[in-house]
């Protein structure tokens, strides 16, 4: 069938927090009713096939998956498998293609605007900048100067409740998963 949602958990698996095994989330998530349940690396990337439904309530699942199943509450970003199709197609030109930046997707809930997440956005001349994409923001921000970027900014905000990063690599990586 193929995968129609992707998953993007925060923050599960880092510095030994939130501890999330992958085979047991995987079993989990099928037991709750999502097929064809991948994952990528072991930091909460879930491709997930779930025909039907809307973005907002295979979110709602995940979430309860991981608060019943391992008693971690964390925010959670569930897209549509051609919303990150779009995302990677629809990149500014260049983008990810300098070793000189670093490059990061910020993905939103359906219930936060491009708007009002590029509007809780600071930037520090010459070391970040960013794009407004359809239904996310790119960031780049300078390899050289990146202790200075102000993206960490963010996640002081309420809105960084309603939002995940995930650097390009690893949105390139879940996207061509969904091909394979």
């Amino acid at each position: 069938m193929g995968a129609t949602h992707v998953v993007l958990i925060r923050g599960i698996n880092v510095g030994g927090n939130n501890k999330v095994p992958m085979a047991a989330l995987r079993s989990d998530l099928g037991a709750a009713g999502l097929e064809d349940v991948r994952t990528y690396i072991q930091s909460g990337n879930v491709l997930v096939s779930a025909p039907g439904r809307e973005p907002l309530e295979v979110n709602g699942l995940v979430g309860d998956v991981l608060r019943a199943s391992f008693g971690v509450d964390t925010p959670v970003v569930t897209i549509t498998a051609e919303t990150l199709r779009v995302t990677v197609d629809d990149a500014p030109d260049g983008f990810g293609a300098s070793d000189d930046y670093r490059w990061d997707v910020v993905f939103l809930r359906e219930t936060l605007t491009v708007a009002d997440a590029y509007a809780v956005v600071r930037l520090r001349d010459g070391v970040d900048a960013v794009w407004q994409g359809r239904d996310v923001l790119y960031f780049r921000r300078s390899e050289a100067q990146a202790g200075k970027s102000y993206l960490s900014k963010i996640m002081s905000t309420p809105e960084y409740k309603q939002m995940t990063i995930r650097n390009w690599r690893t949105t390139t990586t879940l996207a061509g998963m969904l091909e394979g």
